[in-house]
């Protein structure tokens, strides 16, 4: 699976100008023969929780969600996007997966909101509940949001469930740049797995985020690397032999002892 890291600035409020935008990466990452192109948490509206409440589109009308839809169609590539969603008087915090048919195959809302000042994710947003894996270009995924990346039980409950890869969508602040990617490596060591992590570029209101978005190998290796807070596109081959060559040369998953570990 040749996977492409669309790590792009947004225009806060602005749905028509990020989603054209998308389509730039799309036509991009197919013209490279991707399988698929992933690209940062709140891609629509940007990461603005004002803009957010105010713009966050219902995936049954025409926005974002169906424009990326018909995009992926078009150039036949498969989509990893986080977006905004609207249903009924909630909004989510969403990464959704578009085949390269144009159709959608997984939907995960992030679980882990970020209760922190200035941010405040759960006064504006309603949480997940549920975990999410899904198949897409014969591999098992699995999906996580920005926050989610320091619970590293979400990342083995994945693991479980046989994801071989995960994409981590977000919006992660240059000041703990540094968390960003050790931990996505950490994520990726200690399940045997790849991990696609895209993070945004450029500013919000006060919030400028680190860029650096990352794909690790199953032995903490990048694969892919995109540069400091500017906008940037890297591309990598996964290759799924390599997850079964790391797990049989160290059987981690076979030496854990789950009797033991006491879950609050």
């Amino acid at each position: 699976m040749k996977v492409a890291v669309a790590q792009m600035d947004c225009v806060v409020g602005d749905v028509g100008a990020n989603v054209d935008t998308m389509a730039g990466y799309i036509r991009r990452a197919a013209a490279a023969g991707c399988d698929v192109v992933v690209f940062p948490e709140m891609a629509d509206t940007g990461y603005h929780m004002p803009a957010i409440r105010e713009h966050a589109g219902s995936w049954d009308a025409d926005g974002a969600y169906r424009a990326l839809c018909v995009l992926a169609a078009e150039h036949r590539v498969a989509v990893i996007a986080g977006l905004s969603e609207r249903c009924g008087d909630d909004i989510y915090n969403t990464s959704v997966v578009i085949d390269a048919a144009g159709n959608r195959v997984a939907a995960y809302r992030k679980i882990h909101l970020f209760s922190f000042e200035p941010i405040c994710e759960h006064e504006h947003i309603a949480g997940g509940h549920e975990r999410c894996v899904f198949d897409l270009a014969g591999w098992r995924c699995g999906l996580m949001i920005c926050y989610d990346l320091r619970f590293p039980e979400l990342a083995r409950s994945l693991a479980l469930e046989g994801a071989h890869a995960l994409f981590v969508v977000a919006a992660w602040p240059t000041p703990r740049i540094a968390h960003w990617k050790l931990l996505g490596a950490a994520r990726a060591v200690e399940n045997q797995l790849f991990v696609t992590a895209v993070n945004r570029a450029g500013t919000d209101a006060a919030t400028t985020f680190g860029g650096e978005s990352r794909i690790f190998d199953p032995m903490g290796t990048p694969l892919a690397e995109c540069r400091a807070v500017e906008p940037d596109f890297q591309t990598a081959t996964l290759d799924p032999s390599r997850v079964g060559d790391v797990r049989n040369a160290m059987h981690v998953f076979d030496d854990r002892r789950p009797a033991t570990y006491r879950a609050h």
